[in-house]
Order: C-alpha cells, then structure tokens, then sequence
C-alpha cells in the first residue's frame, strides 16, 4: 500500500490534501541528495511538465528540460529559478524539441549526447489531447506521431546513455505519462494513423496513451535486467493547456460533484510522476500504470472514464500487443536492433 492511500481517499478539489510533487520529493528525503544524477523531462515548460521540472530541481539533479522552441524553454527555466522550493547550485539546460518531427528529436538528442553521457531519468511528460485532424511532419496521426512515436525514438536514442547512468545503488528509470483515456483505444495496427477509416479525436488520443503504456512495459521487459526500468501513468485530471481542443464547460456541467473533486492542481498533477520517478519503492523494478501515487487496478467496467470511472484497459498488460509496437515503432522510425 502507498504511504498516499488515505490522502487520495476522499478528494476535495485542487489543492487539497493530497500531496504536491515537491512533497513527494520532501517524503523521500531527496531534497539536495541527488546532485551528479541526470534528468530530462519533455515538455517542462508548462502544466504538470513545469512541476515536475520544479520538483526535480530541488533534488539536486543536472537537468535537462525541453519544450518546443528556445523561447518557451527558457521562460520554464526563468520560472524554476525564482521559485520559492528548494533551492539548488546544479545546472539547468533548456534543448529545443518537437516530437512532431523525427529530424527535431534527433537534434534533440544529439544535443544532449553532446553535454552529457549519462542519462538516470527521463520523464516522457509532453503531449497533445483531442486535437483535430493533423499529421506530424513524417507524416503520423498527430497524437499518436507526437505523444508516442516521438517519444519512442527518443528513448532509442538515449536508450545508452540510460545504460550508462545506471547502477546497483541508483537504477536508471523511465517515466512515460499516459492517461485513463488509454480505456477509449487499444492500439489500431491496422490502421495506425486513420488513413482508411474516419478520424476519431478520442480515439487517436486513446491509441496514444495505450501506446506510452506499452512503451514503458517494454522498456521494463526487455531492460529490466539491465538496470533500466520503466512506469507508466495517469497524473490526473488538471486544466492545463492540454484540454484546449476540449470543450471543458458542457463536460464539467455534466459531471458529479464527486467526480469534480477528482480535479486536481498543477503540482497535486505532478505528484504521481514524481512519485514514480524518485519513490524508493520503484527502485530497480518497474512495467506498472499507476495512478495517486499507487498501483491502478483493472477497471470494473460499471461507468465509463469520462464519467470519472478509475481503473486500467484489458489491454493494458497485453505483451503480444506491446512486442508487436515495438517492431512496428522500429520500422516507422527507422532503428534496427539486433
């Protein structure tokens, strides 16, 4: 059981008890005593993305925060430079990148490599949620090529300096964020990117957050051994810039006041990657989807997510499906392993 349990038990709205990032950080007695380990977070510059940037850096950790020009990215570090949480001496780089674009996260790589060997957490935060019909520079479904296949080449990229960072005291871990929206799809092998059937929002959204699971189940089969783990999650519900293709008020005013204390704050959102990314209770071992700080459960089946319902998808833990994107992500982005 998670030291959480009882503060999510009876949710009262943003900014209630639950905990924040930086107190996760604070209960793990990592404030200041990480400093010589390596993080990078994508999409740092706003949202849950920006708090876990902020929790991180009281840590101690050389950090590594993307966004998708210099600008914003350097707006995210003028914001976690003036903030009132822990301070700290250790470096904070920005590194420019579109998950959008094959070309941008190879750059994005290269960037990095180019500072720094060893890699101990990389926090797949960024993402878009229900947007309209769109393809990605490579031509991919706009969801699934920017929230999932960008991001998967970009572990394949860093996958040796993960290894390299990795050690019997400190596991190198992977952190991919995904959504209880992962319950509208499984993954559509037959048509990936809508290409011979009608476009769905929901369903793109949904393939792609099936897909971040699968990406850190594998990561933990394949790695494991290795001393390189992965977890999925879901943060919570949270507005942030991300819902802005959503029409928020007709889904809010159809939902129950239990269901809207559900809601969380920014960095109340951050917590369960935080949790995730620093617990000693994930130290060397991974392959889960968690949600509030804890293992989720299957889901029940007796409401559906958007009426709040909690829980993972059937298809959640499906291996065959999960070795089956892998080869197939391989292929769309051109890597070959042995």
């Amino acid at each position: 059981m998670s030291r959480y349990t009882n503060a999510y038990a009876s949710p009262k709205g943003p900014g209630d008890a639950r905990p924040t990032a930086l107190q996760v950080v604070e209960d793990e007695g990592l404030v200041g005593k990480l400093t010589g380990k390596v993080a990078l977070v994508t999409g740092a510059n706003s949202g849950i993305g920006l708090e876990t940037a902020r929790a991180l850096r009281a840590t101690g950790v050389t950090l590594f925060i993307t966004a998708r020009d210099a600008t914003k990215a350097q707006k995210a570090i003028d914001e976690i430079l003036k903030g009132t949480e822990a301070k700290s001496g250790a470096p904070i780089h920005a590194i420019e990148l579109r998950l959008d674009s094959l070309e941008s996260v190879r750059a994005a790589a290269k960037d990095f490599l180019s500072r720094s060997d060893n890699l101990n957490l990389l926090i797949l935060n960024a993402g878009i949620m229900c947007t309209p019909e769109g393809k990605t520079e490579d031509g991919f479904e706009l969801q699934f090529g920017t929230n999932y296949v960008g991001h998967f080449l970009l572990f394949q990229l860093l996958k040796p300096a993960l290894l390299a960072g990795t050690s019997p005291s400190f596991q190198s871990r992977v952190v991919s964020l995904s959504s209880m929206a992962h319950n509208e799809s499984g993954i559509r092998f037959h048509d990936l990117n809508f290409e011979k059937e009608p476009y769905n929002p929901w369903l793109a959204y949904g393939q792609s957050k099936t897909a971040n699971i699968y990406l850190a189940n594998e990561i933990e089969r394949r790695y494991g051994t290795k001393g390189l783990h992965a977890i999925s999650l879901h943060p919570g519900v949270i507005f942030t810039n991300l819902i802005k293709h959503m029409d928020t008020s007709s889904w809010v005013s159809s939902m129950t006041e239990e269901a809207k204390n559900e809601f969380k704050s920014a960095p109340q959102g951050a917590a369960t990657t935080i949790y995730a990314t620093l617990s000693k209770e994930w130290e060397g071992h991974g392959g889960k989807y968690l949600s509030n700080c804890a293992v989720e459960p299957p889901s029940q089946g007796d409401k559906t997510w958007q009426e709040g319902a909690a829980g993972h998808a059937a298809w959640a833990y499906d291996e065959a499906s999960a070795s089956k994107l892998w080869d197939e992500s391989n292929k769309l982005v051109g890597i070959k392993e042995e």
